[in-house]
């Protein structure tokens, strides 16, 4: 009897030691799984992060319908709602709410300015600014403007 008791002790501890080895291989694992990383959207893409991506493309999209406009009607349009249905714009991008992001344009006949205003400036989350040039400048420190560094 003695002889199957230890044989019973020397499995279950061997069943023991099995299961929570499992548990030591998976847990450090899931623990050392890296944050995920911004993947570029197109090569040469100057976004630090999804928020910025998106906010960069709205930036064009604005950028190519003012363009539009300009060509169209010989002068830039002073609001946003005048750009929906010029290029891509459309009318749900006249809200200035983009998310992680706040629109800003003040427009003329004769230029316009934008602005994306990260809710929260930090490395991934930069200022942007754009004229009737079509340079996009950014800063990760304070609302961007004309002086800013022009992103690439």
């Amino acid at each position: 009897m003695g002889n199957s008791l230890a044989r019973v002790v020397i499995i279950l501890a061997t069943l023991v030691l099995a299961v929570s080895s499992l548990f030591v291989q998976v847990s450090p694992l899931t623990a050392q799984t890296p944050a995920s990383t911004y993947q570029p959207k197109f090569p040469g893409d100057p976004a630090l992060s999804d928020s910025e991506a998106a906010a960069l493309a709205y930036m064009r999209v604005v950028i190519r319908a003012q363009r539009r406009f300009n060509k169209q009607y010989g002068h830039f349009a002073t609001s946003l709602a005048e750009l929906v249905h010029s290029g891509t714009f459309t009318k749900r991008m006249v809200n200035p709410d983009r998310g992680d992001y706040t629109a800003g344009f003040k427009g003329k006949k004769d230029s316009f300015v934008l602005t994306m205003t990260p809710k929260q400036i930090d490395a991934t989350h930069r200022s942007f600014y754009a004229e009737d040039d079509g340079k996009i400048h950014a800063d990760e420190e304070k609302p961007a403007d004309d002086k800013s560094p022009v992103v690439k």
